[in-house]
């Protein structure tokens, strides 16, 4: 099974951009563990990052249209994009929210709320990295049912 890993604004900078909160894993390296993981579980894994909503809301049309499971870490766009809100909801197989922070706990109010978590099968936040292997286990889990 295919399964898309989609990261938005800012995450291609992973491991340069504020390390004591993000980590220092590169989205390179985060890109070459997921399709790892995947391997490992049987799911074809893509992972794709972009600084432009509108990528991201074909990327999530096409998931729409083909029925392939979702990973998302929307970042910024997650606390206010209600075009990310639509294309969430027009998803009819699991959509995984991921957050290598817990935005409940960050100090900037504005990140306490989320456009994707009403259309998310589950949503993982503050596991950091390993966020994404426990969305993609849970993925995974869900096609053996």
């Amino acid at each position: 099974m295919k399964v898309l890993v989609l990261n938005g604004p800012n995450l291609g900078r992973l491991g340069r951009r504020q390390p004591e909160i993000y980590g220092h894993t590169t989205h390179g390296d985060l890109a070459d563990l997921c399709r790892n993981w995947g391997e490992q579980l049987g799911l074809e894994v893509e992972v794709r990052q972009t600084n432009h909503e509108g990528e991201l809301l074909d990327w999530l049309n096409a998931a729409a249209d083909t029925e392939t499971p979702v990973v998302l870490n929307a970042a910024a766009w997650t606390h206010y994009s209600y075009a990310i809100f639509d294309a969430c909801a027009q998803l009819t197989t699991t959509l995984v929210e991921v957050h290598i922070s817990d935005p409940s706990q960050r100090p900037e109010v504005f990140r306490h709320s989320s456009v994707v978590t009403p259309h998310a099968t589950k949503v993982i936040a503050g596991q950091g990295i390993d966020g994404y292997r426990q969305a993609l286990e849970f993925i995974a889990a869900e096609d053996d049912d």
